[in-house]
């Protein structure tokens, strides 16, 4: 069997192709322009002080904002170990391969088909009984021409899709160093409160000794024994929690780091010191720093180029094809000259009626883009919110220190003189607990008060979008 094409069909073919290439001019989809967002932006930090430069805290490296040696080592472990980093990065391997399925859009598919069959006729039929083989092997090519843009489109939707799940994975690693900082920074903090209830319950063990001499000698009554007691267990039972707490803030950073329970060597809260400058820069370069606000608008984008593609399905598509190989009656005359055969086809497509799925589908492409848009728009109102209230609480942290100091240290001398009044005589023992109840929850509150300005600044940092530089 051989079909044979003259040059007429030829010809038409060539004026379909011809056509096809020339309207690719007629593109009805749009070019992605970023939406106005002055307002939002412009007002997006609260503070008294509005930054006017480029320069933001975002841009320095974790490396030069965390110098402890430990934590450095332990977030370059987290950054290669942990397990949402490494499904992040599964990721992006997948928008790879969709972008590259985006990119070969425009290129023809070619399918190969080889086939044999046998067919047995009814001898009560039209023919009256018999049967015929048929061999087949053909090689299919379509092409589809880009009138419209759509597949262009679908090719930028794609794109969008891949640097959204980059933006994730560098989302994902700027958490991480937040965590990993955070949880280090708990457990120094927690050190420190351990050595100071460890030698408050060893100065207050020493208490009860005297204050037991103190009742032999008749100064004091019972009373003031039990309560020294109960001061000491108090003590003790206080330093019992924070190991409990330091063994659990341990367990959780073997989770950040992807490794077993384990002690995690450490330097101390006193050596703790972030001298990097709290730039803001302008609110606007969260657009280029925040990883959470780029993959907003890349899924905006997203949504933005399939309302371009929903929108192309109202018009007809231009598609080419062609098909060729060989057929035969007789297998053993399947790759002869004769089996040959050939057809190239062109045609139009419009769809007219087809239970308004068209319609549907762009109706439904247009709200999923304004939810993308309102998204994006959130997105950076948060991260705003964020920045304003990790400067906020640092800068409140920072001047609460100095009344904290100062009040150490006057509780410290309240202690002092309570000690020495009630070992002349001159003091009740109620006013020597009271005091050192005082000191105790005052030098608990300010080793909190430098557990939070680290933290305000780790927050601040990972709010402007630094970390995954």
């Amino acid at each position: 069997m051989k079909t044979i094409i003259n040059k007429r069909g030829i010809s038409r073919v060539m004026v379909f192709a011809l056509l096809a290439i020339t309207m690719q001019g007629c593109l009805v989809s749009k070019d992605y322009e970023r939406p106005e967002l002055e307002d939002e932006t412009e007002n997006l930090y609260r503070t008294d002080n509005l930054p006017s430069d480029s320069l933001s805290m975002a841009d320095v490296s974790w490396k030069e904002v965390f110098t402890d040696p430990y934590l450095t080592q332990y977030i370059e472990e987290g950054l290669q170990n942990n397990i949402d980093i490494r499904i992040a990065i599964q990721q992006i391997i997948a928008g790879e391969a969709y972008m590259k399925q985006g990119n070969a859009g425009y290129l023809p598919t070619l399918n190969g088909d080889v086939s044999a069959a046998h067919q047995e006729f009814s001898k009560n039929g039209q023919l009256g009984g018999g049967s015929m083989d048929n061999y087949e092997a053909v090689l299919s090519l379509s092409w589809e021409a880009d009138i419209w843009g759509k597949i262009r489109s679908n090719k930028r939707a794609f794109h969008a899709g891949y640097l959204k799940s980059i933006a994730a994975h560098q989302a994902v690693k700027t958490r991480l160093i937040e965590n990993i900082a955070s949880t280090y920074y708990g457990l120094v903090a927690l050190d420190a409160q351990l050595k100071v209830l460890t030698e408050t319950a060893e100065t207050r063990k020493k208490s009860v000794t005297t204050i037991k001499a103190l009742k032999e000698a008749g100064q004091v009554n019972q009373v003031a024994v039990d309560q020294n007691v109960a001061q000491y267990n108090n003590a003790k039972a206080l330093e019992i929690e924070v190991k409990t707490e330091i063994f659990k803030l341990e367990n959780t950073l073997s989770i950040l780091l992807a490794t077993q329970p384990q002690h995690f060597e450490r330097s101390t809260l006193d050596e703790q010191n972030i001298t990097t400058e709290m730039k803001l820069g302008v609110p606007y370069l969260l657009l280029r720093n925040r990883p959470d606000v780029i993959a907003a608008e890349s899924e905006f984008i997203q949504s933005f180029e399939l309302t371009n593609v929903a929108l192309t399905n109202f018009y007809p598509s231009l598609t080419l094809s062609a098909s060729g190989g060989f057929q035969s009656l007789e297998f053993q005359n399947w790759f002869s000259t004769n089996a040959l055969f050939a057809n190239i086809v062109g045609g139009l497509t419009q769809p007219i009626f087809n239970q308004r799925k068209v319609r549907t589908q762009y109706e439904v492409s247009q709200a999923q883009q304004e939810q993308a848009l309102l998204n994006f728009k959130n997105t950076l109102l948060v991260a705003g919110k964020e920045v304003s209230d990790a400067l906020y609480s640092y800068q409140a942290e920072v001047d609460k220190f100095q009344y904290r100091e100062k009040e150490v240290e006057a509780l410290r001398r309240a202690e002092s003189n309570s000690e020495e009044l009630l070992d002349n005589g001159y003091a009740n023992y109620l006013d020597l607990l009271t005091a050192r109840e005082s000191v105790l929850r005052a030098e608990i509150n300010t080793i909190d008060n430098k557990l939070e300005q680290l933290l305000s600044v780790v927050r601040l940092y990972r709010s402007l979008g630094g970390g995954w530089q």
